[in-house]
């Protein structure tokens, strides 16, 4: 079984010890690599590719949002895609929305618990995004405050522009979702999802079989028309299928 292999990017020594240590407790964790800043942490994720970048949104040569947007910049194409987990003391929605924008896969919170943490990189390297629920509920808030302005969402390394939703095309539900197009267990799924839980957490906390949720999150991706998990929650969100 081949291991997670994680590039850790943090200017803070402590800190960067502190979750280094807890990473490598695991055995299907691999750390590839330091960095204490961006340039040094661009020119490490070129080199390495890791499956995962653990970025710091506070480095000190520049902000982790633009590193971010530049590790998405360089890997377009590449067979092997490094997806980034934005780590941050910041929750407010300017970073939030910024992250997801500039390509961020998963955005945690620095106090996060290093189990919480663990399994944030697992989600990650899954290829499905980590969502604090603190972090829903400002996506969920800036949604509302913009409703008629221009949105920006983040689906994979593109940034997609798209109008937020005129009366005319909430009547014609082209934005708006019918919460009845979900199924009871699929709302509850839908909610853990937004919560940021793993299949196996779902599973566990809804005492079904990970197949079974599997087959769910298929579901609601695509009643949701949406291409991952990410926004498939922004989504239910914005349309207050979940709160």
């Amino acid at each position: 079984m081949s291991k997670i292999r994680v590039a850790l990017i943090e200017d803070h020594d402590l800190t960067r010890v502190g979750i280094r240590t807890a990473l490598q407790q695991k055995d299907e964790i691999e750390v590839v690599g330091e960095a204490a800043n961006a340039a040094d942490g661009l020119r490490l994720l070129k080199m390495l590719q890791p499956d995962i970048a653990i970025i710091d949104i506070g480095l000190p040569d520049k902000d982790g949002i633009e590193l971010t947007r530049e590790v998405k910049s360089f890997l377009t194409g590449e067979e092997s895609s490094t997806k980034v987990l934005i780590l941050t003391l910041r929750d407010n929605k300017e970073a939030v929305l910024a992250a997801f924008a500039a390509g961020a896969d998963s955005y945690c919170m620095k106090d996060i618990k290093f189990d919480n943490l663990l399994e944030a990189v697992r989600v990650t390297y899954n290829g499905n995004a980590w969502i604090d629920p603190a972090i829903a509920r400002i996506v969920l808030q800036q949604a509302r405050q913009n409703q008629h302005k221009p949105e920006v969402l983040a689906t994979d390394s593109k940034t997609t522009t798209t109008t937020a939703p005129s009366s005319e095309a909430v009547e014609n539900n082209e934005e708006m979702i019918d919460p009845y197009t979900l199924t009871e267990r699929e709302l509850e799924v839908l909610q853990l999802i937004v919560e940021g839980c793993s299949n196996a957490v779902i599973a566990e906390r809804l005492y079904i079989t990970v197949g079974t949720v599997k087959t769910h999150v298929r579901n609601i991706l695509n009643k949701l028309c949406a291409d991952d998990r990410t926004q498939a929650a922004v989504r239910a969100l914005r349309s207050g299928l979940v709160g």
